[in-house]
């Protein structure tokens, strides 16, 4: 210190730490000159001394003009070393660099003014204190004082001027220190980051794409930035960087994959398009490089396919289709597994558009990779048969598609079948509203024929008679009136006259049991009238209920549509088709006359030409002893179609006596059950009474339990047609 108050003036000195500026402005010059002279001769001993005593005794000291006078002396001896200033910037450079911190805001702008002044000497030498500067930069850009802010964005503009034209900058240096602030939410900093990335990236030798992945994330967040203008210079850069990469020949596609999949679910909208436009070019340009992500890829994409800006709709649609066509196998890194988890957990999407393209990738995928699909099939299966229910049809009929698809085995088809069914019996409500759909877009993809043996055969083994019930009667309603299944229905009409129909006939007949008015659909589908005619002849009291009229009723409707136009004709010729009429005539005399399908059927009769009767048969007609006995035609005893007496019982094979004894053990089951429903649901009403009535009296006898399912009576003498409902 002594060679240095040696050499300054204690004028000078005094000057230094005055409160006005212009005397410290002065005093700095006469340094200038000093550490000039001192230069000049080589005597850096004494500069060394010069300069620790204007950091040790001003740039530290607590009196705050002492420290800007020390700031001004810094810069000043600076310009006086001109070109051997490089030698001592570890000298001068730390102090300046530790105001910048400092609690007095003009001491901060002097900072500033010092190093900008140090830094146009010295140029490129400055390069090695580049990221303590870029750190204290960064700080002032968001100084609470405007002066401060001012002057760091000159200091600022002059470091970036330094940078682009040095040859001694490292990025790989520098890009920790970016990355670290990258999330900083102050606009200001904002503004400095992405004015910092845009400038280096603009020099040729500086390669910022290979760096991409370590500030991609913080541009994409500045694009949710409430500024206008952070949000435009973010936009910015990020295009000219996808520019780059469209031209660039080697990219990091996967760790910028990961970043963009995460920033396609962002809450701000232009983030979400942003970064979905990237995601498809990615798609686009990525190849194999992107096969390990396409799950996440994916799993950005699908929900976009429904988002509410159509913009991100548009792109999100053109990059799945785009992934969607690219062809990879699990031996390049092609997640079978992944794919599928992504599409089974976004079948539970709230968007309909969603949903529909993860089943139509749980297609692609079976269709491109059935073995290793089905090996992961049960990870998807639940909810594929959740599926069913939604409320969407083009859902569900997808669904069915990729059921379909998985069922073509006979493993799988069972399965399918089977689970199906169980749904039914769980979701009564899908039955209901889904039943109908499902069946018969199965029957269509799988083969009618094939989907309704299995389905009776499941059924067959059902022990929930109720659902058992529900289920036959829709099956057998579907069977009368879609036009999918009109081949099984003309199957079905062969029944009396080849194998293929009676064996359909026979495998529906077990589980078609469970409902009287489906067996009696069946043998009309069939023509055989005479079993239909002793299967309602077999009907006994507890099985005419309500349901058994609504049933009813449905098939009077049913018999004057299409599907049963051949029945209709065939009245024409009642004498041939006596057992037809018997049949109708028995199922009229169930009906309550009052009911519109009594006056259908009964009008439907009516017609019936009486010419095609003998006298003898015209008498009996009339005499109401039609079916007491077989018509003669021809000296022969025929019944129906030319039936001799002794094949009664036996057509084609089929044992109809046997079937028959089959139809009333299903139904006396189901007697049984309904009985016991009915006890148990009485007992339950009438115990707590029971319990509470303790009167003198003598007990009364109880009352009969009451059949639940049979309507009550008007009188124990009513016919069969004056049942009510």
């Amino acid at each position: 210190m002594a060679d240095a108050l040696s050499v300054i003036p204690a004028a000078v000195l005094r000057n230094l730490s005055d409160k006005l500026y212009e005397k410290r402005k002065n005093a700095a010059l006469e340094v200038e000159g000093i550490v000039k002279q001192l230069a000049s001769s080589g005597d850096h001993d004494k500069i060394t001394a010069v300069i620790n005593l204007l950091t040790n005794e001003y740039t530290y000291s607590p009196q705050a003009n002492h420290r800007k006078g020390g700031l001004i002396g810094l810069a000043a001896a600076t310009v006086g070393l001109t070109s051997e200033a490089a030698q001592h910037l570890d000298q001068i450079v730390p102090p300046v660099l530790n105001s910048f911190s400092d609690q007095d805001s003009r001491v901060r702008y002097y900072a500033c003014e010092a190093l900008y002044n140090i830094a146009k000497v010295v140029r490129g030498d400055f390069i090695v204190f580049f990221n303590q500067i870029f750190d204290a930069l960064c700080k002032l850009s968001a100084d609470s004082d405007a002066n401060v802010q001012s002057a760091a964005h000159l200091l600022d503009r002059l470091v970036k001027d330094i940078v682009t034209e040095s040859d001694q900058f490292s990025i790989e240096e520098f890009i920790p220190l970016l990355r670290e602030r990258m999330n900083v939410l102050n606009p200001y900093v904002r503004q400095f980051l992405v004015g910092w990335i845009t400038v280096l990236d603009s020099v040729p030798d500086i390669d910022m794409l290979g760096f991409l992945p370590d500030f991609l994330d913080g541009l994409f967040n500045m694009l949710s930035d409430s500024s206008h203008e952070i949000r435009q210079q973010a936009d910015s850069a990020l295009s000219e960087f996808l520019q780059e990469i469209k031209n660039s020949p080697s990219v990091d596609y996967g760790r910028m994959a990961e970043i963009l999949v995460q920033r396609a679910a962002s809450p701000d909208e232009f983030t979400r398009l942003t970064a979905i436009t990237w995601i498809n070019e990615f798609v686009k340009l990525g190849g194999d490089q992107l096969v390990p992500h396409y799950a996440d890829i994916l799993g950005a994409i699908l929900p976009c396919i429904s988002d509410k800006e159509e913009k991100i709709r548009v792109v999100a649609r053109e990059t799945n289709e785009e992934l969607r066509g690219i062809h990879a196998d699990p031996g390049e890194g092609f997640h079978v597994q992944a794919i599928l988890s992504v599409a089974r957990r976004h079948l539970s999407s709230e968007w309909e558009a969603t949903r529909i393209e993860a089943l139509h990738w749980i297609s692609t995928l079976l269709n491109r990779h059935r073995a290793e699909v089905l090996s992961f099939l049960n990870d998807i299966f639940e909810s594929l048969l959740k599926a069913l229910s939604d409320p969407s049809d083009e859902v569900v009929l997808l669904v069915l598609e990729v059921h379909a698809c998985i069922a073509k085995d006979e493993k799988h088809f069972h399965q399918l079948i089977v689970y199906l069914v169980q749904n039914f019996r769980v979701d009564n409500s899908l039955l209901e509203k889904r039943g109908a759909l499902i069946i018969r877009r199965l029957c269509v993809l799988l083969d009618a024929e094939t989907v309704y043996r299995k389905l009776s055969a499941i059924l067959q083994e059902e022990s929930d008679l109720d659902f058992a019930s529900i289920m036959v009667q829709a099956l057998n309603l579907i069977l009368l009136t879609s036009y999918e299944l009109a081949n099984l229905r003309d199957l079905l009409k062969k029944s009396l006259f080849n194998d293929a129909g009676k064996n359909l006939f026979l495998s529906l007949y077990t589980s078609w049991c469970h409902s009287p008015m489906a067996i009696i659909s069946l043998c009309l589908l069939a023509q055989a009238y005479q079993h239909a005619s002793s299967v309602i002849q077999s009907l006994v009291e507890e099985d005419i209920n309500v349901k058994f009229l609504v049933q009813l009723d449905k098939l009077i409707h049913l018999l004057e549509t299409p599907t049963f136009a051949y029945l209709r004709l065939q009245l024409l010729e009642p004498g041939r088709y006596i057992w037809l009429l018997k049949a109708l005539y028995g199922l009229l005399m169930l009906l309550p006359q009052q009911s519109v399908a009594f006056k259908i059927l009964r009008t439907r009769l009516k017609t019936v030409p009486s010419y095609s009767f003998s006298g003898e048969q015209f008498k009996r007609l009339s005499s109401g002893n039609a079916f007491s006995e077989v018509n003669h035609f021809g000296g022969s005893e025929i019944l129906e179609d030319g039936m001799n007496e002794d094949q009664r019982n036996v057509r084609n094979g089929i044992n109809f006596a046997s079937w028959l004894q089959q139809f009333e053990r299903v139904q006396q089951q189901h007697r049984v059950h309904s009985k016991s429903q009915a006890l148990s649901r009485y007992n339950s009403t009438s115990s707590a009474k029971v319990q509470e009535a303790q009167t003198a009296e003598e007990p009364r006898r109880p009352s009969p339990v009451p059949d639940m399912n049979r309507p009550p009576s008007r009188s124990s003498r009513r016919g069969p047609g004056q049942l009510q409902l």
